[in-house]
């Protein structure tokens, strides 16, 4: 029997490790399997049938479009031709790491790949095309190519999403996982993973060898065992992932737990020193064998201003346009509804201190404003946080509000804002003057890019986030800024909105 089976033997005996129900169910139903599934191993298969599924797909989309009989699967040579570049497809994908990510990142998703698999079909489409034109093997027109690049996109992208939305309903898909430390910054990071179960992540516990006295603030996760323990842990429960936060043990001791765990078959993290400042436009190169974490300049050149402003006015534009009828809709449903104007207009603080009037779809009676102290006893952060004003359940709300609040379309209206200049699709937490008086210091660089539809804020809890964790985000994406992170942060807010959270 294996290490991993004698330890499993041991906690289903003598229950040496105080486990919950939900790991004690993923141990139970993976010892039923002799080889049990995990999750790197099952997206990385999943996506390369995707991936060989969209390239077909596309085939026969442009083949049904430019075919000189309607033919739907094209020549027998281009068929047997195709057929035979599949393999180079899922080499190219390969390359680019499109299948090594989801095991390694806990919040990676299909978005974060749209612009490799842009890349693999570009470069396969052309590359294929250059090879057929060269070599005379057959006749390909040059409008059937481009139909199978746009649908070899759209096709791959789509597939993806299926497919892993259908491997999270697995339990295959499940990472159990253990934190190493339970100091403030382990803590915080078991906070971040409890409050996103979209992960996949279940968080055991703690590895501590002198954990924290106040067990309450572990968030009802139990200490396992010291760090001398975890390579032992590791194989009795199951772990996939270990993090390593910071404790009091010395740098030689963390290194030696990290090295005895690395030949287990397990993701190891490890939170960085000065973790707050490392963003995602962050680098890591090497200068003679030691890792530096480069960060980059703190100011936008004016390029980089100009081509934030473009993706701006673009935007606001084709939504103005498109959204022309819902905001006609959302506007009758809301003088039908109550009182008042169709917008609510407010003072929020924007780039450089400038203050601007913002737009939303009114949620509130009409006199809202004048009735704010009669309701704030009801503020959520009432005694805890006096920076934010956060209601659930505003007895000012209008029925049509609640909706509109529910599902963030009172926030449409803000594309004439950036329509304006006055705001952009993506940026910091567009504060009130009441709230903006309470960043200070640094986190007063938030100012130097103008207050955005949506962020880092909106992607990864709305209000669910407390005030000082908003303005460290705003913080991150200001000094960490780059036109990839705005198209992905777009990208993200669409099935941000979707999932249950609170938007007061």
């Amino acid at each position: 029997m294996s290490s991993a089976a004698n330890a499993r033997s041991r906690i289903s005996v003598d229950g040496t490790y105080a486990v919950d129900e939900r790991t004690r169910a993923i141990l139970n139903h993976r010892e039923a399997w002799r080889h049990p599934v995990r999750r790197s191993w099952l997206l990385r298969r999943a996506l390369m049938l995707a991936d060989l599924l969209g390239i077909t797909f596309a085939f026969v989309v442009a083949s049904h479009f430019t075919g000189a009989s309607g033919s739907t699967l094209g020549t027998p040579g281009e068929a047997l031709l195709v057929a035979l570049s599949l393999p180079v497809w899922v080499l190219l994908m390969k390359l680019h790491g499109l299948y090594d990510r989801d095991g390694a990142r806990a919040d990676h998703s299909t978005v974060d790949e749209v612009t490799k698999v842009f890349q693999v079909l570009t470069i396969g489409s052309w590359v294929f095309f250059v090879i057929v034109q060269a070599t005379d093997v057959l006749v390909l027109p040059l409008d059937r190519l481009v139909i199978f690049w746009l649908a070899g996109i759209v096709a791959v992208t789509a597939f993806r999403v299926a497919t892993r939305a259908a491997c999270r309903r697995s339990v295959a898909y499940i990472q159990n996982a253990v934190i190493v430390g339970t100091g403030p910054v382990g803590r915080l990071v078991a906070r971040k993973l409890l409050g996103h179960p979209e992960y996949g992540i279940n968080l055991v516990g703690f590895v501590d060898g002198s954990p924290v006295s106040d067990s309450g603030s572990l968030g009802g996760l139990p200490v396992l065992g010291s760090p001398e323990e975890l390579h032992d842990l590791v194989a009795a429960l199951d772990i996939e992932r270990v993090i390593v936060a910071f404790t009091p043990d010395s740098h030689e001791h963390t290194l030696d737990v990290v090295r005895t765990v690395r030949d287990l078959d397990i993701q190891v993290d490890i939170v960085p020193r000065l973790f707050e400042v490392v963003g995602t436009n962050s680098s890591v190169h090497m200068l003679e064998g030691i890792p530096l974490v480069g960060l980059p300049p703190l100011s936008l050149s004016a390029s980089a201003r100009l081509l934030k402003r473009s993706l701006d006015l673009v935007g606001a534009v084709l939504g103005l346009i498109l959204l022309a009828p819902v905001f006609l809709v959302l506007a009758l449903a809301i003088k039908l509804d109550s009182r008042g104007p169709v917008f609510f207009r407010q003072v929020r603080r924007g780039e450089f201190g400038r203050t601007f009037r913002i737009f939303k779809f009114r949620t509130m009676v009409d006199d809202a404003e004048d009735r704010k102290a009669d309701v704030a006893h009801l503020n959520m952060h009432e005694g805890e946080d006096s920076r934010m004003f956060k209601i659930p359940s505003d007895p000012r709300t209008t029925r049509v509000g609640a909706f509109l609040r529910r599902s963030s379309l009172d926030e449409l209206p803000q594309l004439f804002n950036v329509l304006r200049g006055e705001m952009s699709l993506v940026g910091p937490r567009p504060l009130i003057l009441e709230e903006d008086r309470h960043v200070e210091r640094w986190a007063r660089k938030r100012l130097e890019l103008k207050p955005g539809m949506t962020g880092l804020w909106q992607v990864l809890g709305r209000s669910d986030i407390p005030f000082e964790d908003m303005t460290k985000l705003d913080y991150m994406y200001v000094t960490s800024w780059s036109l990839k992170e705005d198209i992905r942060l777009i990208l993200l807010t669409i099935p941000a909105l979707l999932r249950p959270r609170k938007a007061f």
